[in-house]
């Protein structure tokens, strides 16, 4: 019965950090890069360069990072309890946590940032690289709010079946 408290425990973290997470990027999504996007290329650049450098930070990483280790570990366990209903859910919600969350972020979103933030905002080219940034950066973004969306609702159905 402990075990079973202890796995409903991290499924629940689980979900709730992808929430979290899914808000956060769906925050970017449908606001925060279109009220950038009509600011002065500078302010706009400068503005974001802010954002990504006061993102890192203890709560975000424990969230962020939180999350997918909770995730792994689900992903684990679901392949140990296959037998169980609702393992394919934590299973599948796991990974696209990881997927969407994680890879997508490291590969796609973070190489951006790192260039946005080594760029002088007043620069020439500034405005056609702010112009590509808002573009791809935000495609990517909404690919991270869909899938971790999902995840999320993956590992709902997977309390579920846990409660049930």
């Amino acid at each position: 019965m402990p075990v079973d408290i202890l796995f409903f425990v991290l499924t629940l973290t689980a979900a709730l950090g992808c929430g979290l997470m899914a808000g956060l990027f769906f925050a970017f999504s449908v606001c925060v890069m279109k009220a950038l996007s009509r600011l002065p290329t500078a302010e706009g650049i400068r503005a974001m360069q802010s954002i990504n450098s006061a993102i890192i930070n203890p709560v975000f990483a424990v969230v962020f990072f939180g999350t997918a280790l909770a995730c792994v570990l689900l992903i684990i366990i679901s392949l140990f309890r296959w037998h169980d209903s609702g393992a394919v859910y934590l299973l599948v919600g796991g990974a696209l946590y990881l997927i969407g969350g994680l890879l997508i972020t490291f590969i796609f979103n973070v190489p951006r940032n790192n260039a946005l933030a080594a760029l002088e905002p007043t620069s020439p080219d500034s405005a056609t690289i702010w112009a590509d940034y808002l573009s791809n950066w935000t495609a990517s973004n909404h690919v991270r709010t869909v899938t971790v969306l999902l995840a999320l609702a993956f590992l709902t159905i997977a309390i579920g079946y846990q409660i049930g």
